[in-house]
């Protein structure tokens, strides 16, 4: 029996052996969509119900009311960061491989079989591509949390309670997925046949650092200044890959002088990060007192170093291109030296082919003292 290319895969003549690892890479979409069914159908049987839930809803409310008819509306629910969370991470992870597929086929794919792009290109608009997804609705999603919870009219609201700072539903639901997917961008080094270790270390890097600053700020009680923090690094990194796009198209690079708004856009985020996070964690939590003064220390020396870490890699970037763009102006213009060569000896020699043979022979001091 032939197996369907379905999701997340390039179709192909030969179908691979069932269980193989071509087979679960082209299928590997489908597969895990059955699994994430398993959890749904779940939710729909009392004695799996419970456990389903698990996975599905989100735990650790500390408040809240359902609708009665005193009060037609309840009240909201508020959460706390609980053990139960790393199963809604799981089931979420999933979704976000199966999210990844999608876009990968139905949009990414479409656009890059009519653009005839190179290895290279190709394999960077694909990472890009994925990642402008990812940050846009990371970048909304934070800044409409932000401006529900008053995170930015009230800048005080980020330390003032500390500990005691419970989530609504959709600042919780931010972070698990979050957290699912740099979780899922492991699994894809494998269904995506990323097998370089150039390619893959930078990757893995991303995704252990990404998921392991967010779990920290999340479970120790910093998930109101990860938010804020989290968006405006997001809205730096939207604007870098969304220029990395336009590189892959501006064949002829037109564009690019406007990178200098991504590099503008760059410092002002570290800045403001810096800023944010010694107003909060400096001002608001240390010298406010109280007994979490030694948390507060360590998560601000941890923030200014990645802040460092990020400004030193920028520079090291920026300096590797100016190196690389005069290295090409030099290859270029030695090329162009080259070309210019032959044409003088081609034009020197139409010239004398022009003139009389009297000339031609007087010109010549050899065939002169011959005669």
């Amino acid at each position: 029996m032939a197996i369907k290319p379905g999701l997340g895969r390039k179709t192909s003549n030969k179908n691979p052996p069932i269980f193989s690892h071509e087979f679960v890479i082209q299928n590997h979409a489908d597969i895990i969509s059955c699994v994430a069914m398993v959890f749904v159908v779940g939710l729909m049987n009392e004695s799996t119900a419970s456990f389903a839930s698990a996975f599905i809803s989100l735990h650790h409310n500390v408040s809240g009311e359902e609708p009665t008819r005193e009060q037609p509306y309840g009240k909201p629910y508020t959460y706390v960061a609980g053990i139960k969370d790393y199963c809604a991470i799981f089931f979420y992870t999933l979704t976000c491989i199966i999210m990844h597929a999608i876009i990968q086929e139905f949009v990414l794919d479409k656009i890059s079989k009519k653009l005839h792009l190179s290895k290279f290109k190709l394999a960077r608009f694909n990472e890009s591509g994925q990642l402008v997804a990812f940050y846009l609705l990371s970048f909304i999603w934070g800044t409409h949390v932000a401006l529900r919870e008053g995170y930015l009219g009230q800048v005080a609201l980020l330390w003032e309670g500390y500990p005691a700072h419970p989530m609504s539903f959709l600042h919780k639901f931010y972070f698990i997925i979050q957290l699912s997917y740099y979780l899922h961008m492991l699994p894809e080094l494998y269904f995506q046949k990323v097998r370089a270790k150039e390619e893959q270390q930078p990757k893995i890097i991303h995704s252990i650092s990404g998921f392991t600053l967010i779990v920290l700020a999340y479970t120790l009680s910093f998930q109101r200044l990860a938010l804020v923090l989290l968006t405006l690094h997001y809205f730096s990194e939207l604007l870098a890959h969304i220029f990395q796009l336009i590189g892959v198209f501006d064949r002829e690079e037109r564009l690019a002088r406007v990178g200098i708004v991504n590099n503008v856009c760059f410092v002002l985020v570290r800045f403001a990060t810096s800023v944010i996070g010694v107003l909060t964690l400096y001002y608001g939590i240390c010298v406010s007192g109280g007994s979490y003064n030694l948390r507060a220390v360590i998560a601000l020396i941890g923030l200014i170093a990645v802040q460092g870490y990020l400004v030193f890699s920028f520079i090291t970037e920026q300096l590797r291109a100016k190196r690389e763009a005069k290295r090409e102006a030099k290859l270029l213009a030695a090329q162009t030296k080259k070309a210019k060569a032959p044409n003088k000896d081609k034009s020197k020699r139409k010239k004398e082919s022009d003139l009389p043979e009297a000339d031609q022979v007087s010109s010549s001091p050899a065939k002169q003292k011959l005669k």
